[in-house]
């Protein structure tokens, strides 16, 4: 399956990037790292969404102030079921890392 996120950029500046359709959203440290049981890592966030800039900008609205990065899918095969590809993500940074992402609130 060939698959590409974009380029990493500020979470406030979401709306001039993420497009308002289907997709998925990283969300990490633009500098640091998280201790997680199995390692570090500046992942904080995973997300399928139906309007991806929504989803962002209420992200962005939610975190302003902290310095966090963003990116989204720009290339994936049409079939790619996005929901399932997500959750795929998932299980491999818990695989790795022996816990979920440190998610947003």
């Amino acid at each position: 399956m060939r698959v590409r996120f974009g380029p990493w950029y500020p979470l406030a500046e979401v709306g001039a990037h993420a497009p308002a359709a289907e997709g998925i959203l990283q969300v990490r440290l633009a500098t640091g790292l998280v201790d997680y049981p199995r390692g570090k890592s500046a992942m904080l966030w995973y997300g399928h969404a139906l309007d991806t800039r929504a989803a962002a900008l209420a992200l962005a609205t939610a975190h302003a102030g902290n310095d966090l990065v963003c990116r989204h899918l720009i290339e994936i095969e049409d079939a790619t079921d996005l929901g399932a590809f997500c959750a795929r993500l998932l299980a491999e940074f818990v695989r790795r890392f022996g816990t979920r992402p440190m998610y947003l609130r």
